[in-house]
């Protein structure tokens, strides 16, 4: 008998279960073998469908289709045929239950968890109930259906293949996994990295799994991996030739421009070093962009890695460096941009068990996902983390691509404080396992090195050399303290930024929620009526999409360079600190952490072409912190340095922005969010780094509750920590804008006939309409008529009447700053 896999939706040919399986084995063994797991990898692939050996799924699968073709609404229903047990319950009873071996058992169930979980997502060894929603899946689940699927699955599988062949490829995958638990111990790496082990092979599964479905469905032959060294090769070239273009501008002996010149060759010297986790201290308008890339090129050239991927806390940002780097390197199909996605996976997980795509539609979605193939990627923190640690299979499959790349994070002090211990041991298993180099990029750098679950730098890890004087060198403003206790209104701060505009041409005004920058813009514009504000006014928030404030930076910049200088204010969120290439005389900061004054600052005077420039400091009157909490403490620790070098003139040698300031600032905001570093659940009174690494709690608890140990070396609770885990939280809905006519006419071609990879292409271009809004904003909207579903509901779009020119979405509402701008 022939046993279907899947059934292609235009011609109605069928890849055979045996097909299928040898081909995600082989895709499996590709991608595992990057951190020497191809066997462990790909015994999951091999068995992952095991469960279609079965004529309960022959039924099952032909008449979905039938149904599908015809339009049939009796089509059976979702999830009635288990497919996805059978290959863990393999694995389970044959290497699990009849060794005496800890590494086979270690094997037998990180391999089982992956394959029982590929339509869905990794589940708990150990749950907060203190059960094993594992074992009862491989071992424990005796219903009559899943006992006989199992037996038949297991008996053809043994027609196609023989015990001995199968014994001795679990023999290599233990193996390998006695090297990974030996690399674990050379570098002491915490029990947390078994857990992203688990992830990473799970990673190889559902890419090759997924990539293999979608090459059959449509037709395409598996490629092998790219080689993009000589890519890599012609971007070096590129990239030096823009280089000594600038060495020959006009303003190139400028002593700023000099020492831009001098860290850059530092980079390009420093990526003759072996891989590791370095940090680049390059001062804001430093040239930190074209250093970290001449760096990574080279390296990636010197190292054979496969890719080069920027880290950006801001989709703000990811569009400018981008750019940056295509009108240098002329190879735009070569750089992907990924950030907020525009489709979610929202089903719940009872839906989705079992969810082969024989809904077409969805079936399309789910191939048209992006897998970061490209060998220069931008995304964002958001995104990073997420491929570690968040829920589902979309995220997780991009991470085997983290593997042997030059990884740059830029403006790394923007991690958020609860993930900074997951964030710490990501990087670590990376260098370890995956042989990445990865580059801490910033001005401000936080001791990451210094906390609990530490980052391990390499020795003599900074790329730059006398950090201090080159600071010292970069002086282009004086810090002036201009907080009050009680803040600043509206009105007042109106007043104080108009006084400023009486001697200089441009100043820029960063609040920290989006209620006071609207605030402080209203003012203003009452200003300009009455003719006591002559200056041309701009406004920035993370309510406009990426496309639109693009367009209004554009703008912006076009007035700040224009020969006759035109007067301008700019009121933003704090979104235009990080990465933005802009320059003002003047810069006005609402009181928050020290870093975020530092890269406020590196707005003002950028390139230095002036004398020393004004940045103050204020306290706005307008803002409400309650739910801005890293912010609150922040800007707590960063009076508090204020305060001290008030009563001491000479403390950190009188410079607020000073490497020691900086230092004792980090000492002082650690120390009150040390705990919060973890990621603690309020609901559980659990951590997720705990329930990761030895969920001890957990595995005590199911030895009380059952009388007995649980038949496990593994404990974590995987699915629980994905569950809880939100880098940014209450970042709700993603919605496409109709910013601009191209905008409008890409939203409505979503509902035409489009192929997968159609799809695809129609979404990334998509990606610069896109707006992130808290679930407050959304459900005001969608009451008012104002959210569009596309796709059946996959897609939201925003109407053309909640979408202004000036602010973005309009909502009416009081949001403080949303934080989505990290997606």
């Amino acid at each position: 008998m022939v046993y279907i896999a899947h059934i292609r939706e235009k011609d109605g040919k069928i890849q055979t279960v045996k097909e299928h399986l040898i081909e995600v084995k082989e895709g499996c063994e590709q991608l595992g073998g990057k951190i020497g797991a191809s066997h462990l990898a790909g015994l999951a692939g091999w068995l992952h469908d095991l469960g279609k050996n079965t004529t309960a799924f022959k039924n099952y699968i032909q008449l979905a289709v039938a149904a599908a073709n015809d339009g049939d609404t009796r089509a059976p229903k979702r999830g009635s045929v288990d497919h996805s047990t059978a290959g863990g319950r393999l694995v389970y009873r044959r290497y699990h239950k009849k060794s005496t071996k800890n590494t086979d058992k270690m094997a037998a169930e990180w391999i089982a968890n992956c394959i029982i979980s590929h339509h869905q997502g990794l589940r708990d060894f150990i749950d907060p109930g203190k059960t094993s929603p594992f074992l009862k899946r491989v071992d424990e689940k005796k219903e009559a259906d899943i006992e006989q699927g199992y037996e038949q699955a297991n008996a053809v599988f043994f027609e196609q293949h023989t015990e001995a062949e199968m014994d001795a490829y679990f023999a290599n995958a233990a193996a390998e996994l006695e090297q990974l638990i030996a690399v674990m111990q050379k570098y002491k790496l915490p029990r947390i990295t078994c857990s992203l082990l688990i992830k990473y092979i799970f990673s190889c599964l559902i890419d090759a799994d997924r990539t293999n479905s979608r090459q059959f469905e449509e037709e395409e032959a598996a490629e092998a991996a790219e080689d993009h060294a000589p890519f890599f090769k012609r971007s070096y070239k590129a990239l030096m030739k823009k280089l000594d273009e600038m060495d020959e501008a006009e303003d190139a002996d400028h002593p700023i421009n000099r020492l831009r010149r001098e860290m850059s060759l530092q980079c390009d010297t420093f990526a003759l070093r072996p891989s590791g986790i370095y940090t680049l201290s390059i001062p804001t308008g430093g040239g930190k962009t074209l250093a970290s890339l001449r760096y990574a090129l080279k390296h990636a050239i010197e190292t054979g890695k496969q890719r080069i991927i920027y880290i950006v806390p801001y989709t703000t940002i990811i569009e400018q460096n981008a750019q940056e780097i295509r009108d240098i390197l002329q190879e735009h199909d070569m750089i992907l941009e990924h950030h907020s996605n525009v489709i979610e996976e929202s089903d719940p997980p009872e839906k989705v068990e079992e969810a082969e795509a024989y809904d077409i539609r969805r079936k399309k979605i789910k191939l048209a996902k992006d897998t970061w193939d490209r060998p220069i990627i931008f995304t964002t923190m958001v995104q990073f983390l997420n491929t570690f640690y968040a829920k589902g299979t979309r995220n997780v499959r991009r991470l085997h691509q983290l593997s042997n790349a030059v990884i740059i994070f830029d403006e790394v002090q923007s991690v958020p404080i609860k993930c900074i211990s997951l964030f710490n041991a990501a990087l670590n298993f990376l260098h370890a396992f995956g042989r990445s180099s990865l580059l801490l990029c910033t001005a401000t750098q936080p001791a990451l090195d210094g906390v609990k679950h530490r980052l391990q730098l390499k020795e003599d890890a900074e790329m730059i050399e006398n950090l201090d004087e080159v600071g010292r060198s970069f002086k282009r403003v004086e810090v002036v303290d201009r907080t009050t206790p009680s803040g600043w209104k509206a009105e007042e701060l109106a007043d104080f930024v108009l006084d400023r505009m009486d001697e200089i041409d441009s100043t820029l005004v960063i609040l920290n929620t989006k209620s006071a920058v609207r605030k402080l813009f209203a003012e203003l514009e009452k200003r300009q009526i009455s003719g006591d504000c002559d200056a041309r006014l701009f406004h920035l928030s993370t309510n406009m999409c990426a496309a639109h404030r693009k367009d209004v930076l554009k703008e912006l910049i076009k007035a700040l360079a224009a020969e006759e200088k035109e007067r301008v204010i700019c009121v933003s969120t704090q979104l235009i600190e990080a990465g933005v290439d802009i320059s003002f005389e003047c810069v006005v900061r609402s009181l928050a952490g020290l870093d975020s004054i530092a890269q406020a600052a590196g707005r003002c005077n950028r390139h230095g072409k002036e004398a020393i420039r004004n940045v103050y400091i204020i306290k706005s009157a307008d803002e409400v912190l309650t739910h801005l909490k890293e912010i609150s403490i922040g800007a707590e620790q960063t009076q508090r340095i204020l305060n001290e070098m008030k009563e001491n003139l000479k403390l950190y040698g009188g410079e607020l922005l000073s490497k020691a300031a900086m230092q004792a600032y980090f000492s002082y905001y650690y120390a009150l969010i040390q705990d919060d570093m973890q990621y603690h659940i309020q609901k559980l009174n659990q951590n997720i780094f705990e329930l990761l690494e030895l969920n001890k709690g957990y595995a005590d608890g199911y030895l009380g509750k059952n009388g007995k140990a649980p038949e496990l070396t593994s404990f974590s609770a995987l699915a629980t920590a994905e569950q809880y885990f939100e880098v940014i939280s209450n970042v709700a809905r993603t919605v496409l804008v109709p910013y601009n006519e191209e905008a409008r006419e890409l939203i409505l071609d979503l509902n035409g006939d489009l192929k997968a990879g159609e799809l695809g292409v129609l979404l990334r271009k998509l990606q610069p309409y896109v707006v992130n809004i808290y679930d407050h904003e959304f459900r005001k909207l969608d009451k008012n008529g104002d959210i569009q579903p596309l796709l059946h509901g996959e897609v939201l779009a925003l109407s053309e009447t909640a979408y202004s020119k000036q602010f973005g979405v309009e909502t009416d509402g009081d949001g403080e700053m949303s934080l989505a701008i990290f997606g």
